[in-house]
C-alpha cells in the first residue's frame, strides 16, 4: 500500500504544482474531479472519463445512501468495483445537502434528519454515520461531515454554523477508520468572514488531518466575493497538504483559484452544461442550439482532441441537439470534460515553467475574443 501524502513539486506565485499519492494511484495537481454523484458520470463510460485525463472522481454520500444504499455497495465489492473505476474517488460527506435540501431536513447538534427527496423516507445522517457510509463505499478521500453555510449569512449565523461544523469535524475524525493510502479531509467554514475562517482553520489544525477543503463558497456569492475570500482563507491552510475548493466551478473560476493556491476542484458544470447544449471552448462558451451552427462543417474547438471536435462538425452537433438525440448530450459532455482536463494540464505545465500569469492572460484573452465568425446560412 502507498502512504497518503502530498508532494509539492513547484510553485509560481501562489499557484502550486503537486502530486497526491493515494491507495488508488497518483493525482497530479491542480486537478479537476468530474462529478459522479450516483456512481456514474452522467452520459459517460468510466473508461471514457479516464481518456479525458481525469485521475479522480467525486461521489456523494447522501445520494448513494438513499440509492442503492451503502451496505449494498459494500456487499458488491465497494464503489470502485461497483462503478468500474480503479482510480481515486473522493466522496462528499452529505454536508452540502444539509444546505441545498433545507426544506427536507432538520439540524440538531447530533446531526441531520433528512426526508428523502425520492420517496419521503426519513434518514439520520450524523458525522459517525457519514464516516461509516464513506467507509462502506471504500472512498479514497473521505470528507468530514459539516454544514455548508448558505450565503448570505450574518456573522453570528456563520459563526454558529462554523463552530458546529468544527465539532462535527472532531467527531468525524474520531469515527474515521485509518488505512494506509486513505485520507480524511477537514472543511474550513466561516462564510466570507476572515476571523471566522481563521478560527475554523485553527480548529482543523488541532485535528492534524491529511488534507483540507474550503467550503461555503460557490453558493451564490459571485466570483469576485469568492476570490476576495480565497485571497485570505487559502493561506490559513497548511502548505504541506492538499487544498480543495468544493463545488467550483466555471473555467475562469478554476484559473483564478489556482492562482490563489487551490489544488483540487469539483463541479457539475461541465457535465450538466453538456446535457444542456453548452460547450466550453478556448473561445468561450457556445450554445449548440443556436442556428448559426446548422451549416457549419468546422470543428467545435480546433484546439481540442476529443471525439466531438475531431470526428464531428458543429452542424452535426447542432442537429443532434435540435433532434433531441442522446448522442448530442454525450458528445458535448465528453468535450466539456476534455476541455476541463486540458485546462488543468495547461495550468500544471505553466506552473512548472514559471509562466502562470502569462497563461492566465492568454486564457482570458481567448475567452473574451469570442467565437469564430459564422458561416453563411443556406435557407432550404
Amino acid at each position: 500500500m502507498t502512504e497518503f501524502r502530498y508532494e509539492l513539486l513547484a510553485q509560481d506565485g501562489k499557484a502550486r504544482l503537486g502530486r497526491i499519492h493515494t491507495a488508488h494511484g497518483v493525482i497530479d495537481t491542480p486537478t479537476f474531479m468530474p462529478v459522479g454523484t450516483a456512481a456514474t458520470v452522467k452520459g459517460m463510460l468510466p473508461e471514457n472519463v479516464a481518456d479525458t485525463g481525469a485521475q479522480i472522481l467525486l461521489g456523494n454520500t447522501y445520494h448513494l445512501m438513499l440509492r442503492p444504499g451503502a451496505e449494498r455497495i459494500a456487499r458488491l465489492g465497494g464503489l470502485h468495483k461497483f462503478m468500474n473505476w480503479d482510480k481515486p474517488i473522493l466522496t462528499d460527506s452529505g454536508g452540502y445537502q444539509v444546505m441545498s435540501l433545507a426544506k427536507l431536513r432538520k439540524i440538531t447538534e447530533e446531526g441531520v434528519t433528512f426526508k428523502s427527496h425520492i420517496d419521503g423516507r426519513k434518514f439520520n445522517l450524523t458525522p459517525e454515520r457519514s464516516m461509516e457510509i464513506q467507509h462502506l463505499l471504500g472512498s479514497t478521500i473521505t470528507m468530514a461531515f459539516d454544514e455548508c453555510t448558505p450565503f448570505p449569512a450574518t456573522e453570528q449565523q456563520a459563526r454558529e454554523s462554523m463552530q458546529m461544523s468544527m465539532r462535527w469535524a472532531k467527531r468525524s475524525k474520531d469515527a474515521f477508520v485509518e488505512r494506509e493510502g486513505y485520507a480524511l479531509y477537514g472543511i474550513q467554514q466561516g462564510s466570507v468572514f476572515e476571523n471566522l475562517r481563521r478560527e475554523s482553520s485553527e480548529k482543523l489544525a488541532e485535528l492534524d488531518l491529511p488534507g483540507h477543503s474550503v467550503g461555503g463558497l460557490a453558493v451564490g456569492e459571485g466570483q469576485q466575493i469568492m476570490f476576495d475570500t480565497l485571497d485570505f482563507c487559502v493561506d490559513m491552510l497548511p502548505a504541506n497538504k492538499p487544498r480543495y475548493l468544493m463545488g467550483v466551478g466555471k473555467p475562469s473560476d478554476l484559473v483564478g483559484a489556482v492562482m490563489r493556491g487551490i489544488d483540487q476542484f469539483d463541479c457539475v458544470l461541465p457535465t450538466r452544461s453538456g446535457r444542456n447544449a453548452q460547450a466550453f471552448t478556448h473561445r468561450g462558451t457556445l450554445n449548440l442550439k443556436n442556428g448559426r451552427h446548422r451549416d457549419d462543417d468546422r470543428p467545435l474547438d480546433d484546439q481540442c482532441n476529443c471525439p466531438a471536435c475531431t470526428k464531428y462538425s458543429r452542424a452535426y452537433l447542432h442537429h443532434l441537439i435540435k433532434a433531441g438525440e442522446i448522442l448530442g448530450a454525450v458528445l458535448l459532455t465528453w468535450h466539456n470534460l476534455a476541455y476541463y482536463q486540458d485546462l488543468m494540464r495547461g495550468m500544471r505545465e505553466a506552473i512548472a515553467e514559471g509562466r502562470m500569469e502569462a497563461f492566465a492572460r492568454d486564457f482570458h484573452a481567448g475567452q473574451e475574443g469570442g467565437d469564430i465568425d459564422p458561416v453563411p446560412i443556406i435557407e432550404d
